[in-house]
């Protein structure tokens, strides 16, 4: 299947495509990493509504979605994130050498968060 472009009747199956976790044995396995996702955007939507920014387990489910769905993860981030969000990702994927050269330059990235991570 060619994925031209990700929308919500075909993510899924480019997540299952991509996802590669050895331990994984059950669909539960796989939605509990795909969750991930929810949780990334919970955390980031409590930041940007006045909240604290848990920096440690945003890069820990950055990580783990890294391990399981490799390149793959930076579109199914960008896609399950709304656009308000998308500068703190960059921020963060910057941070973890995990942002495409060239990908949506335009996008600026959160200089309180790189202030942020540069402290750790």
């Amino acid at each position: 299947m060619k994925f031209d472009e990700l929308n919500e009747s075909n993510y899924i199956l480019f997540a299952i495509k991509h996802y590669e976790n050895p331990t994984c044995v059950t669909r539960e396995d796989f939605d509990e990493d795909i969750k991930r996702f929810k949780y990334l955007k919970r955390l980031l939507k409590r930041y940007v509504q006045g909240g604290s920014l848990r920096t440690h387990l945003i890069i820990n489910h950055l990580i783990i979605l890294y391990n399981v769905f490799g390149e793959a993860a930076t579109p199914l981030l960008f896609f399950k994130m709304e656009r308000e969000y998308w500068s703190l990702l960059k921020t963060f994927l910057l941070f973890l050498n995990k942002y495409p050269v060239g990908m949506m330059n335009d996008l600026d990235t959160e200089p309180d968060l790189e202030v942020e991570l540069e402290k750790l």
